[in-house]
């Protein structure tokens, strides 16, 4: 029998509240398998943003990312339930020592039935997450950057930027610097040593200071290994601070700037030809323009532009085609960790609202 599509009117002339409203929120809070469906602490995986259209961002993330993933680590193998479950043979007296053996056969078949990638929710508009489970995230999304990159094939049509998110905390001063301490010592503890940038984006949070945060992992950085230096231009490493809510990503990637930030749209696009510089005459010096001649004007525009394409740029131009006006390039520094320093590679100001970045 079908429902009624209006609730009747109460006494009071209010509309009675239907169970629908309250379905959507049960849904969310359910588990798959005892694993979480949204985005919190302790989980790995790949952040993407995307333009409006989150669904067909989700889509195209699993065909790119099921690609690859059979490429570099092989097809995804599942075990038969029966062959993975250890059973009980024979009677066990017991009892809770029973229990708790049947509890780790359920978590074992749940471990089986789960795939490879799976969606969660971010917490965030346009930003989808996809955890992963037994790969490294950073080794796959540069393995398709790299790819996409070499061949300038576009294999995705709404997704932005991908981003490999190796560990997660919680978003709060102290847990982050103290999750930091020990997440970052495979690239900057000695002996390892590198130069590094600090990226920073903040999406519905409003707790976090971004010169902060900044500041602090800098410090970490140089407390590891007095060797690592700032580099704003071309560094070996970049540390991705993505905050969404009360959740704190973390992530060291390298060739940001070649790969134009983790951007699909961007990595593709061919680079354009180095300007011509003006005619120098026998003596060495610049030959003048003569009024009517703008050719060599024009050539020297397209390579400033050029130029300013490439400089470090707020995260609000991700999409296509964009920069932002009046960015100015960011100076190479030789020396020390400088915290302050470190924090002149942020992103853009600190965002809370939900932006197509």
């Amino acid at each position: 029998m079908a429902s009624p599509v209006q609730q009747p009117l109460q006494s009071g002339g209010g509309k009675r509240k239907g169970k629908a409203q309250y379905v959507q929120a049960k849904r969310a809070r359910r588990c798959d398998g005892g694993r979480p469906r949204q985005l919190e602490p302790g989980l790995q995986g790949i952040l993407i943003t995307c333009n409006m259209n989150e669904r067909k961002c989700v889509e195209e993330a699993y065909s790119l990312l099921n690609e690859y993933g059979d490429d570099l680590f092989g097809p995804e193998k599942f075990t038969d339930k029966d062959h993975q479950l250890s059973g009980s043979e024979g009677e066990d007296d017991d009892m809770e020592a029973a229990l708790k053996k049947e509890v780790g056969d359920i978590k074992a078949s749940t471990e089986m039935r789960l795939r490879r990638f799976q969606s969660v929710e971010s917490g965030a508009n346009n930003v989808v997450f996809i955890r992963t489970l037994g790969i490294e995230p950073e080794k796959l999304v540069h393995h398709i950057l790299q790819d996409m990159h070499k061949t300038k094939k576009k294999k995705a049509r709404v997704i932005l930027r991908m981003l490999p998110i190796s560990g997660t905390c919680r978003a709060f001063l102290e847990d982050m610097k103290k999750y930091a301490e020990t997440f970052l010592e495979p690239w900057f503890k000695a002996p390892n040593k590198g130069t590094f940038q600090i990226v920073y984006k903040s999406r519905n949070n409003s707790h976090m200071n971004r010169e902060e945060v900044i500041k602090e992992l800098a410090g970490i950085v140089g407390s590891l290994n007095s060797e690592n230096k700032v580099d704003l231009t071309n560094p070996q490493y970049t540390v991705v601070v993505e905050i969404i809510k009360a959740v704190c990503c973390l992530s060291v990637v390298q060739d940001y700037m070649l790969f134009r930030k983790y951007n699909l749209q961007e990595v593709v696009k061919s680079a354009k030809e180095p300007p011509q510089l003006p005619p120098k005459q026998a003596n060495g010096k610049e030959a003048k323009l003569e009024p009517g001649d703008t050719s060599h004007q024009n050539d020297l525009a397209e390579g400033n532009s050029d130029q300013n394409n490439q400089q470090v740029v707020p995260e609000t131009s991700e999409e296509p085609g964009q920069t932002q006006p009046g960015s100015a390039t960011a100076p190479v520094r030789e020396g020390g960790a400088n915290p302050e320093l470190a924090g002149q590679v942020a992103e853009g100001p600190e965002s809370s609202e939900n932006d197509l970045s």
